[in-house]
């Protein structure tokens, strides 16, 4: 399985009393990809941003220090901040596994090879836990298609690696809801990355489904480039548009 978080799907609870994560990953990104996935401007980076799902992400970590309003959300979030600083390096060690069991699957140009993916996803993971322990409110737990927050809250939201990836265990009804629940707490657009799935199977009637359906709520969409590929054909994004109220 590759190494993204599909944790915001269910937020069910195990033996141990910690969010049920079973098989997915806690994944760590930096904020330099997810600069690059979404293509994000200085404009983009002076409004306020939701992370969703956050993962172990250290972007709202590196957006803070560079005074950025972002907040990242994700059942994962209900765990014991120490157990979660942990674990979310130990998963970063995990994926780095996975990606070196098949390299041919990635383009190596944001990264240059193996070991400059583990470093920084550890690095970014290390971030995300100290982060995680000096500014818990940043870290909000809660699960698609439900999100706690009120309509417009956010200027813009980012979605990485939850949409489409996972489009042989998430139906259509889920991602169009998804899609609807991201746009009803974003002021001006959402935007999801990627577009393929981590099967390999063809989402283009799933993408086109979400499209219709928030178009439905009086949305506007589009499919633009990313600069930034790992996954070899994720190189798009879909920006949905939100109307003005």
């Amino acid at each position: 399985m590759a190494a993204f978080t599909l944790s915001l799907v269910s937020a069910g609870q195990n033996p141990s009393g910690l969010p049920d994560i079973g098989r997915t990953l806690v994944s760590a990104r930096s904020f330099d990809e997810y600069v690059a996935m979404f293509a994000l401007t200085d404009e983009d980076m002076s409004r306020s941003i939701l992370d969703c799902p956050g993962g172990a992400a250290s972007f709202a970590a590196e957006a803070h220090a560079r005074g950025m309003s972002v907040v990242a959300v994700d059942p994962v979030y209900a765990a014991p901040a120490q157990w979660l600083a942990e674990h979310a390096v130990a998963e970063a060690v995990r994926g780095n596994r996975h990606t070196g069991s098949s390299v041919d699957s990635f383009v190596w140009t944001f990264f240059t090879d193996i070991t400059d993916h583990l470093n920084r996803r550890t690095a970014a993971a290390a971030t995300f836990g100290r982060d995680l322990a000096a500014r818990p409110s940043t870290y909000v737990a809660g699960s698609l298609p439900r999100l706690p927050f009120r309509n417009a809250s956010f200027d813009i939201v980012l979605s990485s690696h939850l949409l489409f990836m996972y489009a042989d265990r998430l139906d259509q009804e889920f991602h169009v809801a998804a899609a609807c629940e991201m746009a009803r707490v974003a002021r001006r657009e959402v935007r999801v990355f990627p577009l393929i799935s981590d099967a390999g199977t063809d989402t283009g009637e799933l993408v086109d489904a979400v499209r219709d359906g928030v178009t439905a709520r009086g949305c506007t969409t589009a499919i633009r480039p990313s600069p930034y590929e790992f996954q070899k054909g994720g190189d798009e994004m879909l920006v949905i548009v939100v109307p003005e109220t």
